[in-house]
């Protein structure tokens, strides 16, 4: 059974057995895509396949919809950047609920500061802190790069997957933001055939308007984008579930970003305990020798990092956590929860149970 698909980095085709399963025929579109999470659009024009109700174990032979020789249209899905309309009418629902980005500090925004129905706003999460990253920070010895691996945690601004990205790669957390936001947007431009409303789930334009702004959030389309700009793999680690998803792979430079579930962080090498971060070392040179690779220890250290910060619970289970929103003191359980709430009510500001 041959399948084409399409996702963020192109066109490829998938080869598998026809007694192969739904979750096999996942395994095989994530590894051949790049991509972890993501919807899929079949048929032209492209129409959503309702995922959500096949089970792992189901034969793909046993499904409605004859999957030799489709064409699969791979979505992204990345928690933190998957609501870029979440008080949109019901008329148009994103295929995908997009979640709102964590606050440690209070929200910036104040119950009724939302707008109406049918905007772009962002909804508001408070993430609950986690003091102990400040006074016993977790430091994992790299002595191949002669310091120890740390985390350095990025503001939740809405822009922490840009910050963390611009701090390795161009040397400021800050700066580079607006930089990194244009370069997606000139890229999306450029490539129209690749961007198409089905990938973004939004007409490029105004995707593009939308992730220009300083508080829409980047995910695994942006980080695709990214990596093949500045020539360089990004390593994204899931502390919920250690697993490791690379983009651009295969370069001979690598960054390392933790993925919380609605928040992005990057590590860095450090010389010793309390260095500035000027010192930082976010970019490491990988050696491949046939099937092995080399970068210093420095992305098993990146999860040996995410097992400390995992055991501390940092993280956010977007799908089991406890939701309550702050404007009406009403709970439930998980993102979809969160959006749909935001759709009934018009509030935008909750809270991590």
């Amino acid at each position: 059974m041959r399948i084409r698909i399409r996702g963020p980095q192109g066109v490829s085709t998938v080869t598998i057995e026809e007694t192969a399963t739904w979750g096999e025929l996942k395994a095989a579109i994530s590894s051949s895509a790049s991509v972890p999470e993501f919807d899929v659009k079949y048929g032209y024009p492209p129409k959503p396949l309702n995922t959500e109700s096949i089970d792992t174990a189901t034969q793909l032979s046993s499904l409605e919809i004859p999957l030799n020789g489709e064409q699969l249209t791979i979505v992204p899905l990345n928690v933190q950047a998957s609501l870029s309309n979440p008080l949109a009418s019901e008329k148009h629902p994103p295929s995908a609920p997009r979640l709102p980005q964590s606050h440690v500090n209070p929200p910036r925004h104040q119950p009724g500061d939302f707008p109406s129905e049918g905007s772009d706003q962002p909804l508001s999460l408070t993430r609950k802190q986690n003091p102990s990253l400040d006074t016993d920070p977790p430091l994992i010895p790299v002595p191949q790069l002669d310091g120890q691996l740390v985390l350095r945690v990025m503001p939740d601004d809405n822009s922490c997957m840009f910050r963390a990205l611009s701090s390795a790669v161009l040397g400021s957390a800050l700066d580079g933001m607006t930089e990194l936001r244009s370069i997606v947007a000139q890229t999306i431009q450029a490539n129209p055939e690749l961007y198409t409303t089905g990938m973004l789930e939004k007409e490029p334009s105004a995707y593009c308007a939308w992730i220009t702004r300083e508080d829409s959030w980047g995910g695994g389309i942006e980080l695709s984008i990214l990596s093949q700009h500045f020539d360089i793999e990004i390593a994204s680690v899931n502390v919920q579930d250690l697993r490791v998803d690379r983009f651009n792979e295969g370069k001979p430079t690598r960054c390392i970003l933790v993925y919380s579930g609605i928040h992005y962080d990057v590590v860095a090498v450090t010389p010793f305990s309390g260095a500035e971060p000027e010192f930082d070392r976010k970019v490491f040179d990988v050696v491949r020798t046939g099937d092995e690779e080399m970068d210093g220890g420095a992305l098993e250290a990146a999860v040996e990092l995410c097992k400390e910060l995992q055991s501390r619970h940092y993280y956010t289970d977007t799908h089991g956590f406890k939701v309550k929103c702050n404007q009406c003191g009403q709970t439930g359980t998980g993102q979809q929860w969160a959006v749909q709430h935001a759709r009934g009510t018009g509030h935008g500001d909750f809270g991590e149970g």
